[in-house]
């Protein structure tokens, strides 16, 4: 959500340096960015746990003499650590009790004064802090260099024995159960796409996803279809060439499908119990599915009844949007 911000702010300050602090397991999206001209890592425990180490990462950050500090976060965290680092001007939301903390407390959006969707939140702060004069309502959330990303990942792909065209399919969601579409019908639409496009299947997923991809993947298998299953076995960055490889994803709203649809491949995803005016996927070439029933969207993590909003899409209407994305 944060990328077309950040593409804005390197447009507006092209010879700046511009390094991003970031915890691990997210820097390999932003670090291939050409935005971003180093990773700083952030190893330190959430919240008031690891005190030493957040002081001894600000007393680096003074050292390094940096001129602003952008809160894309809104945690009270971040702008203490930049408070402490003593970086001359900090720009954010003002809000989680931070605003003595910063030298340019931003106000927080009104409902209805921007668009919906919450790459704008990210935008409206740069506008608000007075780093960029205006921004596109057709500001795109988009991945560069998918051309070598594709490439690395066919050689990965290859290698783990699968055949080219590659169908990605990624069946779990972090926020909850109620956000996953049924595991038998990822299993039917990717047979079905599979078959009509001569496909090999990689399922990817993280770690705590590798059981419901081990199921899926099973259930491809015993349809003949070739499947190899990665859900908890890559990096970010690794998933990012694979992905790019794909000729078409099929997901869940969840963090795959932004990466998916931010690389410019035709994306297939269910939405149920969450609002894809705000959180959907924000490429051209996407086809969002959903049930319009009286309880959705809810946000709720689990579902207390029966799940209609995702039981209701069924794998065919998956697979024709598939193959209509591909036309």
């Amino acid at each position: 959500m944060s990328l077309p911000a950040l593409h804005a702010l390197r447009a507006a300050y092209p010879r700046a340096h511009i390094a991003i602090l970031a915890r691990p397991w997210v820097a390999g999206l932003y670090g291939r960015e050409p935005f971003c001209d180093e990773i700083i890592p952030y190893e330190a425990g959430k919240g008031w746990r690891e005190l030493g180490t957040k002081a001894v990462i600000a007393v680096s950050l003074r050292d390094r003499q940096f001129d602003c500090a952008v809160l894309l976060q809104n945690a009270f965290e971040a702008a203490a650590l930049a408070w402490m680092a003593r970086i001359p001007v900090r720009i954010g939301y003002d809000r989680d009790a931070r605003g003595r903390l910063l030298t340019n407390p931003v106000p927080v959006p009104k409902p209805g004064e921007i668009p919906v969707h919450q790459r704008f939140y990210y935008l409206e702060l740069l506008k608000r802090g007075g780093l960029i004069p205006a921004y596109s309502l057709e500001s795109e959330i988009r991945l560069t260099g998918g051309g070598s990303a594709a490439q690395n990942g066919r050689a990965l792909l290859s290698g783990a024995g699968l055949s080219p065209p590659f169908l990605g399919v990624s069946p779990g969601a972090a926020f909850g159960g109620a956000k996953r579409w049924l595991p038998e019908r990822f299993a039917d639409s990717a047979v079905k796409l599979a078959r009509q496009r001569g496909s090999s299947v990689v399922i990817f997923g993280s770690k705590e996803e590798a059981v419901i991809g081990e199921q899926v993947a099973r259930e491809i298998e015993q349809a003949g279809v070739a499947v190899h299953n990665l859900a908890g076995k890559t990096s970010l960055r690794e998933f990012i060439d694979m992905a790019a490889a794909c000729e078409l994803f099929l997901t869940n709203d969840s963090g795959s499908m932004h990466i998916a649809s931010a690389l410019g491949i035709p994306t297939v995803v269910i939405f149920g119990p969450t609002d894809e005016t705000a959180t959907g996927p924000a490429g051209r070439r996407n086809a969002v599915l959903r049930e319009p029933v009286e309880c959705s969207p809810c946000h709720r993590r689990e579902c207390p009844i029966d799940h209609r909003c995702m039981t209701r899409v069924t794998a065919d209407r998956a697979v024709e949007a598939g193959l209509e994305l591909l036309k």
